[in-house]
């Protein structure tokens, strides 16, 4: 069976040719599970190393990192919520939460009376820069320290494609 690029692959299951058990290969079930777990896992780990070393949590970290990318640290709060994949009223919760801390601010969009956007302060981009060492390590020792170079090629390359592009370039 040959699959372009996107396209699903159609398991035949344990007595066809291409399905879950020819090869001892998980099936899609049990794949995602362990896609899950491992997710679960690194995400955990790193939450706790930021929030002892920094008190941030990993979302907290996620919204300061994608402020402190976008052109003038600013994002409209519907572009945030859909980077960081959060729901519109968890984001909210979050930057409010920030807010008081004092890492983000909010303003008034010109050009939209409904519109808000975050903008990460001062403080925000400080916090963020004393936190990233502690969260690229974490990334290094908890996903990056388990696989060698080819497979964190293949990795790359197929979570690109599960993952399609980014919010706002697709």
């Amino acid at each position: 069976m040959t699959v372009t690029a996107g396209e699903p692959r159609e398991a035949t299951g344990p007595e066809g040719t291409d399905g879950p058990g020819d090869s001892g290969d998980p099936g899609g079930p049990e794949l995602w599970r362990m896609l899950q777990r491992a997710q679960a896992r690194i995400t955990r780990a790193l939450e706790a190393e930021l929030l002892v070393g920094h008190d941030l949590a990993l979302a907290s970290y996620d919204v300061l990192t994608r402020l402190a990318e976008a052109p003038g640290r600013r994002l409209r709060m519907n572009d945030l919520a859909d980077r960081v994949l959060l729901s519109r009223s968890g984001l909210t919760r979050l930057v409010d939460r920030l807010q008081r801390d004092g890492l983000v601010e909010r303003e008034a969009c010109p050009d939209d009376a409904r519109g808000l956007f975050a903008v990460l302060t001062d403080d925000g981009a400080v916090r963020l820069a004393e936190a990233t060492p502690t969260y690229l390590r974490g990334v290094r020792v908890h996903l990056l320290g388990a696989l060698g170079a080819d497979e964190l090629r293949r990795c790359a390359a197929v979570l690109a494609e599960l993952a399609g592009p980014p919010p706002g370039e697709g």
